[in-house]
């Protein structure tokens, strides 16, 4: 089918938006790796509400990231499965996300899909040594991803002295629970480089923190009304690009059926003025000597050889 230059220029230029369109939308998943935290604050609270250590990870994922991501974070393996594996909605609140578990030596890989920039996860690690009213606890962050800015905070349990970090962090501070706590910033860590810290502290009895207090750790709502709202924002970037190359492909293809209908629609033909199919109109004189044009019938003057009113020669016999 041969088309028209300005069909053909037209047809070029629908095709060349939906490969833009589509690479586009191919662009931001070949942008995945390297994936980059902005901030990761680590928390480390011993004897919380267990006698081993809850260990928080707070994520923030770079502006270049596109999401939703899938990500991986290691823990230790004899933690078990993470207390919590959440992300934070624009309402500020934490929602449940499905999570695989699988364990590689020490370590125990936990992947999920992040849809928010913001994810948190919890965990209890129950290597903390306790010789009568010694505690000693070493962390170990793996190096999973390359961070900008890394910081620490430890909680110092309720009714605990002495308490010493290798690296030092300074001198604690009290917080609104009445509990002391520690924090340093780590700073820039490139992917792959692992950061260790040793926590010894001095403390008699059994006691929790948490039996102390009033406020309660946050923790992830749970429940089915959150999987549609995760298996939405998962699913809404590429149904809203298919929709996108369905709009434009339809658009083209109504472009395009609409000028070929136009080039196939016969053309009116266009009359010729005094054709051998027009008819006559007072070809002849009629009794009393009056002349009329034949063609537009308007009646002549005596002596007129052309009608006044269309120009036709005027038949006189």
């Amino acid at each position: 089918m041969n088309l028209p230059p300005n069909r053909k220029t037209s047809l070029f230029v629908i095709v060349s938006m939906i490969a833009i369109f589509i690479a586009a939308i191919a662009a931001p998943v070949k942008a995945q790796s390297p994936i980059t935290f902005s901030a990761l604050e680590v928390d480390l609270w011993p004897e919380y509400d267990r006698p081993s250590v809850l260990v928080i990870y707070r994520i923030t994922l770079a502006s270049t990231v596109s999401l939703p991501v899938d990500l991986s974070v290691r823990i230790p393996a004899v933690a078990g499965d993470p207390h919590a594996v959440a992300v934070r909605q624009l309402d500020g609140g934490l929602f449940s996300v499905a999570y695989d578990r699988q364990v590689a030596g020490e370590w125990a890989e936990i992947s999920f899909t992040a849809t928010m920039p913001e994810v948190q996860i919890e965990y209890y690690d129950p290597r903390l040594t306790i010789q009568g009213d010694a505690r000693q606890f070493e962390f170990t962050w793996p190096g999973d991803y390359a961070v900008e800015a890394m910081t620490i905070q430890i909680q110092q349990p309720f009714g605990a002295t002495d308490l010493r970090t290798s690296p030092g962090l300074g001198s604690g501070v009290a917080g609104q629970d009445g509990l002391v706590y520690y924090n340093s910033q780590v700073g820039a860590m490139p992917a792959e480089q692992t950061f260790n810290i040793t926590v010894n502290y001095n403390k008699s009895g059994s006691g929790l923190s948490a039996e102390n207090l009033v406020v309660q750790p946050s923790a992830p709502v749970e429940g089915s009304s959150t999987d549609w709202r995760n298996q939405l924002m998962s699913f809404l970037p590429w149904g809203l690009a298919v929709l996108g190359i369905v709009l434009i492909v339809g658009g083209g293809l109504w472009y395009w059926q609409s000028g070929k209908q136009k080039e196939e629609r016969p053309q009116p033909r266009r009359r010729r003025r005094g054709s051998a199919d027009a008819p006559e109109m007072m070809s002849a004189s009629p009794p009393g000597g009056e002349v009329y044009c034949h063609q537009c019938g308007r009646r002549a003057s005596p002596g007129d050889r052309f009608c006044r009113a269309c120009g036709t020669k005027l038949r006189i016999e």
